[in-house]
C-alpha cells in the first residue's frame, strides 16, 4: 500500500498539505483559498469534492483561511482540538461553518479515515492548543511538524520511524535578526513559541533520519527571512554534522510557498 503527500502551498502567506492513500485524501490546514486547493488537488489528479476530512494545526489565518468556503460549498468535515475549534468558529472572517461540520479531536489520541491513522500530537507555538500529525497506513508513516518554537523528546517520539518528514525551516536566525520585522515580531518568531530556524530544523531531522526514511521535505519558510537554497544548505550541514548520515544522500526538497509539489509516493 502506497502513502502520499503533495505541499499545495507551504510558508507564511498560507499552508495547505495534501495526504493521502489508494482509498482516502486528506488535507492538513486549508490556509489559502478554496480556488488554489482545487487547482493544487485538480494538478495530481483529485478534486476537492474528494477529499475526506480537513485537519487544522492551530487558528491562524495562514493555517484556515479557506476553510469557510471548503466546509460550505463541499461539506467537508473539520477536525481540530477543542480550543483551536472555539478559536475558528468565533473568528467572523472566516464566514458561518455549517453546524456539524466541527469534528474535536484530542492530542494524543489516534482517529481513523477509512485506511488512515491520524495522530494528532502537542506542538509549542502560540495559538490557542496547536498540534501536527503523524499520518499511518499500514506500514507506512508521514512526520509533519510545522509551527513550533521548539522540539523536545515528546517530539521527537512522536516523529521517530518517519517514511517522509515534512519539517518546518522557517527562518535563518541571522537574516531575522537584522531583518525589516518589529523588535516584538522578532521576539516571537525566535521564542519558544514561535517557528524552527534552519539549524534547529536540521537538528531534529538529524535525531529522526533512519534506513526507512525516502523523503524529507523542508516547509515553512519565511518570505522575508529566508530562501529556499539557504534553508536547503543549513539543514545539510546540520545532518552531516549531527547524523551518521550523509545528507547528500538523502532525498530532500524545499516546498515552494505558491506553488504545489510533486506528488509523492512512498
Amino acid at each position: 500500500m502506497s502513502m502520499y503527500l503533495c505541499s499545495i502551498a507551504s510558508g507564511s502567506s498560507g499552508n495547505c498539505i495534501y495526504v493521502g492513500s489508494d482509498n482516502a485524501n486528506i488535507i492538513i490546514d486549508a490556509g489559502i483559498s478554496g480556488k488554489k486547493i482545487e487547482t493544487g488537488l485538480n494538478s495530481i489528479g483529485l478534486k476537492t469534492s474528494e477529499i475526506d476530512g480537513i485537519f487544522i494545526t492551530h487558528e491562524h489565518s495562514d493555517h484556515v483561511k479557506g476553510i469557510g468556503v471548503l466546509a460550505r460549498r463541499y461539506g467537508i468535515p473539520i477536525y481540530a482540538t477543542k480550543n483551536t475549534s472555539d478559536a475558528i468558529l468565533n473568528a467572523s472572517a472566516l464566514g458561518k461553518i455549517p453546524e456539524g461540520l466541527v469534528h474535536i479531536i484530542e492530542s494524543n489520541v489516534d482517529l481513523k479515515i477509512k485506511d488512515l491513522t491520524i495522530h494528532p500530537y502537542n506542538t509549542p507555538h502560540d495559538a490557542a492548543d496547536p498540534v501536527c500529525y503523524t499520518i499511518k497506513n499500514h506500514n507506512k508513516k508521514i512526520g509533519i511538524a510545522t509551527d513550533l518554537g521548539n522540539y523536545n523528546d515528546y517530539i521527537i517520539e512522536k516523529l521517530r520511524d518517519s517514511n517522509m518528514l515534512f519539517i518546518e525551516a522557517n527562518h535563518d536566525v541571522k537574516m531575522l535578526q537584522v531583518g525589516s520585522y518589529p523588535y516584538f515580531l522578532k521576539q516571537r518568531i525566535l521564542g519558544e513559541h514561535g517557528h524552527l530556524s534552519n539549524e534547529m530544523s536540521g537538528q531534529l531531522i538529524s535525531k529522526l533520519v533512519n534506513d526507512n526514511l525516502e523523503q524529507i521535505v523542508l516547509g515553512h519558510l519565511s518570505n522575508e527571512n529566508n530562501f529556499e537554497e539557504l534553508a536547503f544548505q543549513s539543514v545539510q550541514l546540520e545532518i552531516n554534522s549531527h547524523s551518521d548520515y550523509i545528507a547528500s544522500d538523502l532525498n530532500m526538497f524545499v516546498a515552494s510557498r505558491s506553488e504545489s509539489s510533486r506528488r509523492i509516493a512512498i
